[in-house]
């Protein structure tokens, strides 16, 4: 079981409750996932029957997790800052070095996600997600009762957030995920190995690789004739660099034996 989560939000209700003279309180400790009952005490709170203190330093935008005696940060430092952000809707965003990689200004990250997954229609379908993130693309898919989920992340400190995400989908069922670069990894599939894709890579600027030319071929040698692949594109820095990368893909996936149809946020392809 993954807990207790903590946010700024969830620890101003505890202190209220505490200020307000209450002897319970009920919350979620895991992003909204589920509902529990807190224990208040004049030291702090108990949950599960183990006592926990009112953490002094606790900021907005940060999940924090208990271990070593302590709410700690979800967050790793190494060549980048990766970080679990709160989000109002439960389930969590993430950041690398402050870029947000996932929607949430209008909708949940998860019901895009779930939004996402029902262009390739998922049921009775193997499906190759390439740039797996914390999972939200894998969960729906397997809620829509797909066969076979292969699942690729490249960041091991990303899949270290999904450990901690109660909102992430277990391994197992359905669902492998493989530590390691789709640009590599795919050369190991086989032909025509599974009934839909999808890529949700990101931005251009970052990992151009992942919307390359090459890169498009394998995608359309490993899925099957009529596979549907959503490709999740946005619009980065259209404005301010006039460059149309949606366009750019779309010409790309052309060449690469797939026909296309622009939706809100990306592509739905077609294997020709």
């Amino acid at each position: 079981m993954i807990g207790p989560l903590l946010t700024l939000t969830v620890l101003e209700q505890l202190r209220a409750g505490q200020r307000a003279g209450a002897s319970i309180v009920e919350c979620s400790l895991d992003l909204q996932r589920s509902q529990t009952t807190v224990e208040l005490t004049p030291a702090g709170w108990n949950w599960n029957g183990r006592p926990f203190p009112y953490p002094e330093d606790c900021r907005d935008r940060t999940v924090y997790h208990w271990i070593h005696e302590s709410f700690q940060p979800v967050a790793r430092y190494a060549a980048s800052l990766i970080k679990l952000v709160p989000t109002p809707w439960g389930p969590p965003t993430f950041e690398i070095d402050g870029i947000k990689m996932l929607p949430t200004q209008r909708v949940s990250p998860y019901a895009d996600a779930e939004r996402k997954v029902g262009f390739i229609q998922p049921r009775g379908k193997v499906v190759l997600d390439t740039c797996g993130g914390l999972g939200y693309f894998a969960a729906w898919c397997l809620q829509g009762q797909a066969k076979q989920v292969f699942s690729y992340e490249k960041n091991p400190d990303v899949i270290w957030l999904r450990s901690l995400n109660p909102w992430s989908p277990a391994v197992g069922d359905g669902l492998t995920l493989t530590q390691g670069d789709i640009v590599e990894q795919i050369a190991a599939l086989p032909d025509q190995s599974v009934d839909a894709i999808l890529h949700d890579p990101p931005r251009f600027g970052i990992a151009g690789e992942l919307y390359s030319q090459a890169f498009y071929r394998q995608l359309a040698r490993v899925v099957r004739r009529k596979g549907k692949l959503f490709h999740y594109v946005g619009a980065p820095n259209k404005r301010s660099s006039g460059r149309d990368v949606s366009n750019e893909v779309a010409i790309r996936l052309r060449r690469a034996a797939f026909a296309v149809e622009f939706t809100t946020d990306g592509i739905l392809a077609v294997r020709m």
